[in-house]
């Protein structure tokens, strides 16, 4: 089983990353860019076989380590 959790920041978190993406866009000509935030992908494979108790191992794992949950959200996808 693999879990994919996308990682990134809360609204209303600065991303000065994704800013600077999105000025570096600009430089380049794609001026129609109105926002970029950049955030980050965990691929996981499991020897999981319930999607649901793997759901929440995955959940466990970003709450603890993979996501900083202050200024952080997550997504989890679990696929088959």
């Amino acid at each position: 089983m693999k879990a994919i959790v996308n990682v990134f920041l809360k609204n209303g978190v600065l991303d000065s990353q994704g800013k600077a993406v999105q000025h570096a866009l600009s430089g380049h000509g794609f001026d129609t860019v109105k926002d970029v935030r950049v955030g980050k992908q965990i691929i996981i494979e499991m020897n999981e076989s319930d999607a649901a108790l793997a759901k929440e191992k995955v959940a466990h794992m970003c709450e603890e380590l993979l996501a900083n949950t202050v200024i952080e959200d997550y997504e989890i996808e679990i696929q088959a």
